[in-house]
């Protein structure tokens, strides 16, 4: 079994024994379809883990804190979906330009107070961020959760990541590529 399945295999065990804020079961997965029009609604794929949590263990409704947003319907407790926020965000960023949503940047979990934890749909490995948006500007709310899904998803099956409640304080890293992230394309 390669390191993937494995970790796929303890994430599926941790899903099936416990349910966060506002999912009374764990959804069913989703299909291929339905992993094609999120696809097409972003304008670019899922990271191939990110995809495989989707399709083999639930859609959302696992994970730290709320859990994994629902990648196409909106959450039992209202929460939007995943591409839904993304689509949301952009938007959001393009009508107000002091606070842009960088492109391929999709929020997958919720931790109030309108923080989320994304995935860089863009880096091979899927760094996980944190958007804080209580800084008092957009270059104080971006922050690295984990240099990868891989490492993220290990945090929470450890019960040691920066949001468990602990003595230790864990002080998170500026994402460095925010704003070459954002900044607009020069074109020839």
């Amino acid at each position: 079994m390669t390191e993937i399945e494995q970790l796929l295999t303890r994430v599926t065990e941790q899903a099936r024994n416990s349910r966060p804020w506002g999912w009374p079961s764990l959804p069913a997965p989703v299909d291929a379809a339905t992993l094609d029009r999120a696809a097409q609604a972003l304008g670019f794929p899922l990271p191939p883990l990110l995809a495989a949590l989707y399709e083999r263990v639930g859609d959302g409704g696992f994970g730290p804190s709320y859990g994994l947003l629902p990648l196409l319907d909106a959450a039992p407790s209202g929460e939007p979906a995943a591409v839904a926020q993304y689509l949301s965000n952009r938007e959001y960023g393009r009508r107000n330009p002091d606070w842009p949503w960088p492109e391929g940047i999709l929020p997958i979990s919720h931790w109030g107070c309108g923080m989320y934890a994304c995935v860089d749909c863009r880096t091979p490995q899927a760094t996980v961020l944190l958007y804080e948006p209580n800084a008092d500007d957009v270059d104080g709310a971006w922050f690295v959760d984990a240099p990868s899904l891989t490492d993220w998803l290990c945090v929470w099956l450890e019960g040691t990541g920066w949001y468990e409640e602990t003595d230790e304080g864990t002080d998170l890293a500026p994402w460095a590529d925010f704003r070459m992230r954002t900044a607009p394309q020069q074109t020839s």
